[in-house]
C-alpha cells in the first residue's frame, strides 16, 4: 500500500495542475544544458576500436608482426592503377614519381610505401598483372589511425596522383572508361567506405524515420496532434541521450561507432513511439470516462505505468546481457542502448503524459474523446451523433470473438506458418565479410573487383605466417605451398631482434574475406606446425602465430559464436524471470518464453526468404543473428505482457473465455499500432546502402510483424485459452505483481 501511495503521489505530481509545466520545463532546461555543456554522441564516434580480445591469437600474432617485421606492420592501403588498354610506360613512371614523393614526405600516419621508386622499370613491370592492365602500390598507415587521419592521408594522394599525371585517376568513375583509372583498397580503404557509408546514412536515415512515424501516426490515429506528441518525446529523449553518451565516451567510459548510433535511432524511435502510444491509449479512454483531464492522466498513468515499465526493463535487462559478450561491438552495445531505453521510458511516463495533460482533449483533435455528459450536450446543439467515441473497434472486437471461437483451428494454423518459416532458418549462409556489405559501386570494392579480375583475390589481404624455429633448418614454406587453396607464398623473412623467427606471406586463391578461405586458417597452422615436426620443434603450438585480416576473421567468427551460446541463454533466464516475478505464473512465463523463442527463428527464416529472393542476399553478416535475438526477443515480450497482463486482469471477474475476448479485443488497437510502427522503422534501414543494416532491418521487421499479427493476437490467446485455469498456475487468476499497472479491460 505504501509502495502504490507513493506512485500515485509521483504520478500526480508529474501531470498535475501546475506541476505538468513544470516537468515540461525540466526537461527543455536539461536538453538545453546538455547539447550545450557536453559533446553530442555523432561527434565521439571511434570506428577503430579493437573489436577482439587480447588473448586471440591473430591479435598476438599482429603485436608479433610490429615487433619483429616493423616494415610489413601497420594497416595496408592498396592503391590499384587499371587502364583498359594496358598500362603505358608513361604510367608506371607516374607510379615511380608518386611512390618516391611518398617516400619523401610521408601522408600523415604513413609507416611505409612501396619502393618502386627505387625499381628499375624492367623490374617495375613483374609487379604489373599478367594482362598488362594492372598495378598495386601498397602503401602502410599506423594502426588504430583514426578514420579522419586516413581520409586526410587519402585526399593527399589523390592530389600527388592528379599532379603527377596530370589528371584525377581516382575521379573516373567507369572502370570500363579510357585513360588511367585508380581507386583504393585493402584495409584502409574498407574502412573509410564503411565510414563513409554510415556518415551519409546517419541524416537519411533519420529522416526517413521521422517522416515514416509520423505518416503512419497520423492514418492511425486520424489526429496531427497526436502524431507529432510522440516525436517530441523521442526529440527531447535524444536531446538529452546525445550529450550523456557523448560525455561518457569523451571521458573513455565507453565507446560508440557509426553502426551502434544508426541502430540506437531507430531503437529510441520504435521504442520510445511504442511506450508514448501505450499511456496515449490508456489516457484516451480515461478522456471517455472523466471530465477533469488531471484525473485522466492520473488514472492513465496508474494503467500503462506498469506495462511501460515492464517493457523498459525487459530491453534494458536484455541489452545489459551484452556486457558478457567478449567480441568488441557486442560488449560496447550494452550500455549506450540500455541507457537510451531508460531515458526513453522516463520520457513516456513523465514529459509526454505532462504535454497531453496540457493539451487535453485537443491531443485527439479532431476526433476529442468525450464522456457521455460531454457527448450527450455536444449532441444535443449539433442535433447528431458524435463520431470517435469507442472504447474498442470492431474490427478489435472481431479478433476477440474470432480466437474464442475456433481457438484449435487458429493454433494448428498458426504453429504451421511459424514453424514452417522456423525451418527455413536453417538454410541461411553467414558471412563475415565487410566488403560484400557495400554497394558495387564503392571505390574499396571496386579496387577489390579490378584485383580479383587481373590478380590473385587474396592480394586483398594476405596472411603472415610466423614460426619460431629455435635455430633449426625449418622448410615451412613447402608446407605451405603445397595446401590447394593457397595461390603463393613469399620467400622467408627473419625477425628483427629474433633470427629464429621466420615470416612467409601467404596469398588465398579465393577471396580471404569468405568463409571458405576464413576456415582455412587452421591448415595454415597445422602446416607450419607439421614442418616444425618434421624439423624436431616440439611445443609447436606455441611457436606458429598466423596475423592478417583473414586471421582476425577466424577469431571473429569463434568469438561471436562463443558470444551467442553465452549471451542468448541470459538473455532468456533473464526475461523469464522478469515474467515470473511479474505474472507469477510458471506456466505462462513457459509458453511466452516459447512463443517468442519460436517467433525469433520464424523472423530468421522470413528474413531469409525476403533477402535472398528480393535483394539477392547470398549470405548475411554473421553478427545479425545475435543483434535480432536480443532486440526481437526483448521487444516481443513487450506486446505479450501488454496483452496477457490484460487477460489476467479481466479474469478476476469473466470466465476465462470472455476474459481473453476482452483482453485481444481491448488491447488490440494499441499494439497493433505499436507494432506497426516498430516494425517500419526498423524497415527504414532497409533503404541504406549498407547490407548489414538492410539484413538487420529485414530480420527485426518481419519479426515485430509476425509478433503483432500472428503471436499476440492468435497464437498466445489459444495457448491460454486452451490451457484453461492451468494457465495461470501457481497464481491464482487475475492477479500479475502489480494490479494497478495492469492494462485494463476496455483501454
Amino acid at each position: 500500500m505504501k509502495s502504490s501511495s507513493f506512485m500515485e503521489g509521483m504520478l500526480s505530481r508529474v501531470a498535475g495542475p501546475r506541476s505538468k509545466w513544470v516537468t515540461v520545463a525540466v526537461w527543455i532546461v536539461l536538453t538545453v544544458l546538455l547539447s550545450a555543456l557536453w559533446p553530442g554522441v555523432n561527434s565521439q564516434e571511434n570506428n577503430a576500436a579493437d573489436q577482439l580480445p587480447a588473448d586471440s591469437l591473430s591479435v598476438q600474432a599482429a603485436a608479433l608482426e610490429k615487433e619483429q617485421f616493423p616494415a610489413s606492420g601497420g594497416v595496408p592501403a592498396l592503391v590499384v592503377f587499371y587502364r583498359q588498354a594496358g598500362l603505358t610506360e608513361g604510367d608506371l613512371g607516374a607510379l615511380q614519381k608518386i611512390a618516391g614523393r611518398l617516400t619523401e614526405t610521408p601522408l600523415p600516419e604513413q609507416t611505409s610505401v612501396a619502393p618502386f621508386d627505387k625499381l628499375p622499370l624492367p623490374a617495375l613491370k613483374q609487379s604489373v598483372s599478367k594482362d598488362g592492365t594492372t598495378v598495386v602500390l601498397p602503401v602502410s598507415f599506423k594502426e588504430k589511425t583514426e578514420t579522419k587521419v586516413l581520409k586526410e592521408s587519402a585526399a593527399k594522394l589523390k592530389e600527388i596522383a592528379a599532379a603527377v599525371t596530370g589528371s584525377d585517376p581516382f575521379a573516373v568513375k567507369n572502370l570500363k572508361a579510357d585513360g588511367l583509372i585508380a581507386r583504393i583498397t585493402g584495409p584502409v580503404g574498407i574502412s573509410m567506405d564503411a565510414n563513409d557509408l554510415f556518415k551519409g546514412a546517419d541524416f537519411s536515415l533519420l529522416m526517413a524515420t521521422v517522416i515514416l512515424v509520423l505518416v503512419l501516426l497520423i492514418l492511425l490515429y486520424r489526429s496531427p496532434v497526436m502524431a507529432i506528441v510522440p516525436l517530441v518525446g523521442v526529440a527531447f529523449a535524444y536531446g538529452v541521450i546525445s550529450p550523456i553518451l557523448g560525455k561518457l565516451a569523451q571521458l573513455g567510459w565507453i565507446v560508440v561507432d557509426a553502426q551502434s548510433i544508426s541502430i540506437m535511432t531507430v531503437l529510441l524511435f520504435g521504442a520510445g513511439t511504442d511506450y508514448c502510444l501505450f499511456f496515449a491509449t490508456r489516457y484516451r479512454t480515461a478522456l471517455l470516462e472523466h471530465e477533469n483531464k488531471h484525473l485522466a492522466v492520473k488514472e492513465a498513468l496508474l494503467g500503462s505505468g506498469g506495462a511501460i515499465g515492464m517493457s523498459g526493463l525487459t530491453v534494458i535487462v536484455s541489452m545489459l546481457a551484452l556486457l558478457f559478450a567478449k567480441y568488441g561491438a557486442n560488449h560496447r552495445f550494452a550500455i549506450p542502448f540500455s541507457l537510451a531505453v531508460f531515458i526513453m521510458a522516463a520520457a513516456s511516463v513523465t514529459l509526454v503524459p505532462a504535454i497531453l495533460g496540457i493539451l487535453g482533449r485537443k491531443s485527439f483533435y479532431p476526433f476529442a474523446p468525450l464522456t457521455p455528459e460531454q457527448r450527450a450536450v455536444k449532441e444535443a446543439k449539433r442535433g447528431k451523433p458524435v463520431r470517435g467515441q469507442r472504447a474498442v473497434g470492431r474490427m478489435s472486437e472481431t479478433l476477440g470473438r474470432m480466437v474464442t471461437e475456433k481457438p484449435k483451428t487458429i493454433l494448428v494454423v498458426s504453429l504451421v506458418v511459424l514453424i514452417a518459416l522456423a525451418g527455413v532458418s536453417s538454410q541461411i549462409k553467414y558471412t563475415f565479410n565487410l566488403l560484400s556489405s557495400f554497394p558495387e559501386t564503392m571505390p574499396s570494392r571496386e579496387g577489390f573487383t579490378l584485383l580479383s579480375e587481373h590478380y590473385s583475390p587474396g592480394t586483398l589481404a594476405p596472411a603472415k605466417v610466423m614460426v619460431d624455429t629455435e635455430g633449426k633448418k625449418v622448410d615451412a614454406g613447402a608446407r605451405l605451398k603445397a595446401l590447394s587453396f593457397v595461390d603463393s607464398v613469399s620467400e622467408p623473412v627473419k625477425g628483427k631482434t629474433n633470427p629464429d623467427i621466420v615470416a612467409y606471406d601467404v596469398l588465398f586463391k579465393d577471396d580471404p574475406f569468405e568463409l571458405g578461405s576464413i576456415h582455412h586458417i587452421p591448415d595454415l597452422y597445422a602446416a607450419a606446425e607439421a614442418s616444425l615436426q618434421d624439423a624436431g620443434v616440439t611445443s609447436t603450438g606455441s611457436h606458429v602465430r598466423v596475423s592478417g585480416q583473414t586471421a582476425e576473421q577466424y577469431d571473429t567468427e569463434n568469438v561471436t559464436g562463443k558470444d551467442t551460446k553465452v549471451v542468448i541463454p541470459i538473455v532468456i533466464g533473464i526475461i523469464a524471470l522478469l515474467l515470473l516475478v511479474y505474472l507469477r505464473s510458471l506456466v505462462a512465463m513457459v509458453y511466452l518464453m516459447a512463443t517468442v523463442l519460436l517467433s525469433y527463428f520464424s523472423a530468421l527464416g522470413a528474413g531469409w526468404l525476403i533477402l535472398h529472393t528480393f535483394f539477392g542476399t547470398e549470405a548475411i553478416q554473421g553478427l545479425i543473428p545475435l543483434y535480432a535475438f536480443v532486440f526481437l526477443v526483448a521487444l516481443g515480450e513487450d506486446y505479450n505482457i501488454f496483452m496477457v497482463s490484460g487477460i489476467w486482469k479481466a479474469s478476476k471477474t469473466h470466465k476465462l473465455k470472455e476474459a481473453i475476448r476482452l483482453g485481444v479485443s481491448s488491447t488490440s488497437s494499441v499494439i497493433t499500432s505499436a507494432g506497426l510502427i516498430l516494425a517500419g522503422t526498423f524497415a527504414v534501414l532497409s533503404v541504406l546502402p549498407i547490407q548489414v543494416l538492410v539484413q538487420f532491418g529485414v530480420i527485426c521487421a518481419v519479426g515485430v510483424l509476425l509478433d503483432t499479427f500472428i503471436v499476440r493476437p492468435f497464437l498466445v490467446p489459444t495457448i491460454t485459452l486452451l490451457l484453461g485455469r492451468a494457465a495461470f498456475w501457481p497464481a491464482k487468476p487475475g492477479t500479475p505483481a502489480d494490479e494497478r499497472s495492469a492494462p485494463r479491460p476496455g483501454n
